[in-house]
């Protein structure tokens, strides 16, 4: 398998991983954040309107450039999003965390 395929496949891997994988962490979130149930789900739906916010804003906006350099660049912003959400002290972090790696899976 040529390297660039592989690549690919390992980022579209680990954003639908990201995607879905916060379900199942809902309740322990909540309780370690001190957070209701519902405003802990609403990290998967923030997760959703970065996505589709994220993939009209910044295709156009990044419509002129290498096509290698948009992909390095939005694996950049996906792994700085995941760092900020393994990171997160607080809710609203964890929230502009989910926000960020959304944008870059809208692009992706």
């Amino acid at each position: 398998m040529p390297i660039a395929l592989f690549a690919l496949t390992l980022s579209a891997f680990a954003i639908g991983t990201t995607e879905f994988v916060i379900v199942g962490l809902v309740p322990t979130i909540a309780t370690d954040l001190g957070v209701t149930l519902p405003s802990a789900s609403l990290l998967v739906s923030l997760y959703a309107v970065g996505v589709a916010v994220g993939a009209p804003v910044l295709t156009a906006l990044t419509g002129k450039w290498n096509r290698k350099h948009v992909l390095l660049s939005l694996m950049a912003l996906f792994v700085a999003g995941n760092i900020l959400a393994w990171q997160a002290p607080s809710y609203e972090s964890l929230i502009l965390a989910r926000i960020l790696t959304g944008l870059a899976h809208g692009v992706f």
